[in-house]
């Protein structure tokens, strides 16, 4: 898988896996990191299927409509992916956080519908509910993050609501940072989540 690995300074820190939205590249969310832990190690993954030559982590049937077989295929591979590079980086699997914007967010939003310990925690700007229907694994004590939009086109509200439901629902804690900027991920949505993360991962 195309990725994008740097080390940090603090081994101890938590490793942070990036994301990007539909047409980004592993490049993209290099910023994000910076503000949120610089001293962090970073994976940054680039989607493997292209829409229109723009990459994303799944294909989607129309705007806001997963192609749930291959959303299920795209979150399995990216799990054992996650599983061979930190073995090859040296990482501890277990303290992995997830960092996603749009596209990026939705499935990371899948590995924790899917998979316990996915991650440590996550970081998920603009997610929408992967998939409904079916038992969350066991998310206690795993802090997330959801910056959200109350005016945003591609993921309503409510769809936020819901998402934040079914999560805290299998245990995870859950914080909701809205703003009114659309789908947009602003500067004050990432200095928010950049605070956020201060406070669950560096205290003491």
């Amino acid at each position: 898988m195309k990725h994008l690995f740097v080390p940090g300074s603090r081994p101890e820190a938590p490793t942070l896996v990036l994301f990007h939205g539909t047409g980004g590249t592993e490049r993209d969310l290099l910023p994000l990191a910076e503000l949120f832990s610089p001293e962090s190690s970073v994976l940054s993954l680039r989607g493997s299927v292209l829409e229109n030559g723009m990459p994303r982590f799944f294909r989607r049937l129309a705007e806001g409509v997963f192609d749930e077989e291959d959303l299920i295929f795209r979150t399995k591979e990216i799990h054992a992916f996650l599983d061979q590079a930190s073995a090859q980086y040296g990482l501890d699997r277990g303290n992995l956080v997830a960092v996603g914007y749009s596209n990026g967010a939705n499935i990371a939003g899948s590995l924790l519908f899917h998979y316990e310990q996915a991650f440590r925690g996550a970081i998920l700007h603009h997610p929408m509910v992967p998939r409904r229907g079916i038992d969350l694994p066991g998310l206690a004590g795993v802090p997330i993050f959801i910056g959200a939009g109350l005016n945003d086109p591609i993921c309503s509200a409510q769809e936020t609501e819901e998402l934040e439901s079914l999560l805290a629902g299998g245990g995870a804690s859950v914080t909701v940072h809205w703003e009114r900027f659309g789908h947009q991920l602003t500067m004050s949505e990432a200095e928010a989540a950049a605070a956020w993360f201060r406070e669950q991962f560096e205290a003491g």
